[in-house]
């Protein structure tokens, strides 16, 4: 049927899918300074938008736990683990585009202390950082940090995390004005201290007087990332995450999680567009299918079954040497195990897990990231697949063999995506700010308006009084 004159078709164009590198500062993962560098130039090449380093604070203990660290140091999962933000600085010195998102407890330290830390960081990068909020949840954390207390409850947590995140806004956003630093030489002063004001920050679990220790950075506050996918974690991320880490045992389940995320951001005023999702992923690439199929299976030959249950421990606490190997798992008597299962059969009816299915699951890309086997062809494909089922925006992709894996993405994946009009050929703001890469808009180097954080920023031209007079109204 022809269409009506004057009538525009609606055409829905390829989004283009943001990319990153997965990381976490640890042995398993070549966290080496050389490496490091390699692999930020590799990402640079392929057009990536950031490098994604995970973290934790206590070792994975629970397998033939509880608080058996042992194992995690004997098969190098995640232990030793160093601070992973030592090294941005650089990793950014010999690139020019690519970000870095960063992990940080809400109780690893103070606020005041880390919004140093991130202005830093945001500093030295000419503004290419990102923080991932986490709150924590490991009870091997709560031994280390909490003096041996018990780990407050989940919703506790992320009560804390939010008004912690309030007091790195008003640290970062509320205490210098944009103007603040003049280098007058003439007058002998480098900043007008009537452009710089403490933010008496009083609440149930911070007192904080301000104002920070730092100068407005780039991006006056870094990238906000989330992960959180309980109840109280997607409303924490609907409010504030520009970038969401989340998964699905499939890309239907993904989709799911996704709109429900999204529906919450628009309720609380939030443009749905201003939050990016990203999942887990991983690809195996051959040139042919039977080369990739045998890539994979080499990968399962050769890895480590200590090591993939160590890494399940650390993510759900649940200890998987009570079972043997060929057990069927589906009705154990453990209610964190057999709700695992009970999702794993939601979604792949009539499959029987045991503990080699679930450890051949985390021994290639996760136990719910998404794999890809096959021919750059086929990978690319399945990708575009994937994200029409899902609508997810875009990718954490880790690797398998350090540098094969990601050199296979950036010289065979990405070119098969750029081609499918899925991946930037360039980035969109040459010596951009992470959040210009990120929403591909120059001059995007703050936080959307719709954004809790936005009309907390002293501006430019705009008094102190006049300033305190419109906090307080909000």
């Amino acid at each position: 049927m022809t269409e009506p004159v004057g009538k525009k078709q609606k055409i829905n164009p390829k989004k283009k899918l943001v990319i990153n590198f997965f990381e976490n500062n640890s042995p398993g993962l070549q966290y080496r300074m050389s490496t490091l560098i390699s692999k930020t130039k590799i990402a640079e090449r392929g057009k990536i938008h950031a490098i994604f380093v995970a973290d934790s604070l206590a070792y994975f203990d629970s397998y033939k736990g509880p608080h058996n660290f042992k194992e995690s140091l004997k098969t190098g999962i995640q232990a030793p683990k160093n601070d992973p933000s030592l090294s941005i600085s650089a990793m950014a010195a010999v690139t020019k585009n690519v970000g870095f998102a960063v992990t940080f407890s809400s109780i690893s330290e103070q606020p005041y202390h880390l919004a140093r830390r991130l202005a830093t960081l945001d500093h030295l990068t000419n503004g290419r950082i990102g923080w991932n909020v986490v709150s924590s949840f490991l009870p091997s954390t709560a031994r280390e940090l909490l003096n041996n207390a018990p780990l407050p409850e989940h919703d506790e947590r992320y009560n804390k995390t939010e008004e912690y995140l309030q007091v790195i806004y008003e640290l970062l956003l509320s205490s210098w004005r944009d103007d603040a630093v003049i280098v007058d030489r003439e007058k002998g002063e480098y900043i007008d201290t009537d452009r710089v004001r403490e933010i008496n920050f009083k609440g149930d679990y911070f007192d904080v007087a301000g104002p920070s220790l730092s100068e407005p950075s780039k991006q006056r506050l870094p990238v906000i990332v989330q992960a959180g996918t309980s109840t109280k974690g997607k409303n924490f991320a609907a409010q504030h995450a520009e970038v969401i880490y989340i998964n699905g045992l499939t890309p239907g389940n993904l989709g799911d999680k996704i709109k429900s995320i999204k529906k919450l951001a628009v309720e609380k005023g939030r443009n749905e567009d201003s939050i990016k999702f990203l999942c887990s992923a991983t690809v195996i690439v051959g040139q042919t299918e039977e080369e990739a199929q045998a890539k994979y299976d080499e990968l399962v030959e050769y890895s480590d079954h200590d090591g993939a249950q160590v890494l399940f421990g650390g993510w759900t606490g649940i200890d998987l040497s009570q079972w043997d190997d060929d057990q069927e798992l589906n009705h154990v008597e453990n209610n964190g195990m057999r709700s695992y299962i009970e999702n794993l059969t939601k979604f792949n009816p009539g499959k029987k897990f045991t503990k080699k299915t679930i450890i051949e699951r985390i021994s290639v890309g996760g136990s719910t990231s998404a794999v890809f086997v096959g021919t750059p062809d086929k990978i690319a494909n399945d990708i575009e697949k994937y994200v029409e089922e899902s609508d997810v925006d875009g990718f954490n992709f880790t690797y398998a063999v350090w540098p094969e894996s990601f050199e296979d993405l950036v010289d065979y994946v990405i070119p098969k995506l750029q081609e499918k009009g899925l991946a930037q050929t360039e980035y969109p703001v040459e010596n951009g700010t992470y959040r210009e890469q990120l929403y591909g808009k120059e001059g995007q180097s703050f936080v959307p308006e719709n954004h809790p954080a936005f009309n907390l920023r002293w501006r430019s031209g705009v008094s102190e009084e006049e300033f305190v007079t419109k906090l307080n109204k909000k």
